[in-house]
């Protein structure tokens, strides 16, 4: 049907399953069905608990052996998956599909109140609580109401005075790695955000939109 080869009849067998839409493994929970015994056992593991794999590096498991690659690399730094336009690095894919979109400009996901647009679906829906105002996250220490989990963290820092982000060159400390990232270009010079209209580079990307704006402005008159 498609021309693909195989060493064994088995794996040819299962293949040719994605042409037959055949599905002869079940689970006897929820009857969800698999073409392979081996993508059955894995969902399995989803009602049982099982978590066979294990960082080597810290005591996180995992059902999958494909997850345990993203924390291993937590440890270990490697970032596979670098950006043609400007060289950034990630260690997920799907991180650097979202990266991506900062060269692109592509913004799928739309608020349905006020028409803005996110790259990333956790945006919009931190977004959508300016509409609802809703404060999910509160600050155990002098009851304060955040939309967003991170930005609980790092008012929690003005009360401990915490500040674990630490630049590698000069050893100047922060509350936020956002702002340790900042920090750091300004050591390497690096400029990721890169306008898509005239390719001028920028360290941060909040210049970079503002740049952007001039284009638009532009073009309007």
């Amino acid at each position: 049907m498609c021309g693909v080869s195989f060493s064994t009849t088995g794996s040819l067998r299962v293949h040719t399953r994605i042409h037959t839409g055949e599905k002869p493994y079940s689970c006897t929970l929820y009857g969800a069905k698999f073409s392979d015994s081996g993508s059955l056992k894995k969902h399995t593991r989803i009602h049982t608990g099982e978590k066979p794999y294990k960082c080597t590096m810290c005591s996180t498991a995992f059902n999958q052996k494909g997850a345990l690659k993203m924390p291993m690399r937590t440890h270990t730094g490697e970032r596979p998956y670098i950006c043609s336009i400007c060289g950034a690095a990630y260690s997920a894919k799907h991180h650097l599909k979202l990266h991506m979109r900062t060269h692109s400009g592509e913004k799928p996901y739309r608020c349905s109140v006020c028409s803005a647009a996110f790259s990333v679906q956790g945006n919009l829906r931190t977004h959508s609580r300016i509409h609802t105002g809703e404060k999910p996250y509160k600050c155990a220490l002098c009851g304060s109401g955040f939309s967003q989990s991170g930005a609980l963290k790092r008012h929690i820092r003005t009360h401990t005075g915490e500040k674990p982000y630490i630049c590698t060159v000069c050893s100047a400390k922060f509350a936020d790695l956002a702002d340790l990232g900042k920090h750091t270009r300004t050591h390497t010079g690096e400029k990721p955000y890169k306008c898509s209209v005239c390719c001028r580079a920028f360290s941060q990307a909040g210049n970079m939109r503002k740049h952007m704006s001039t284009h638009s402005a532009a073009q309007a008159q």
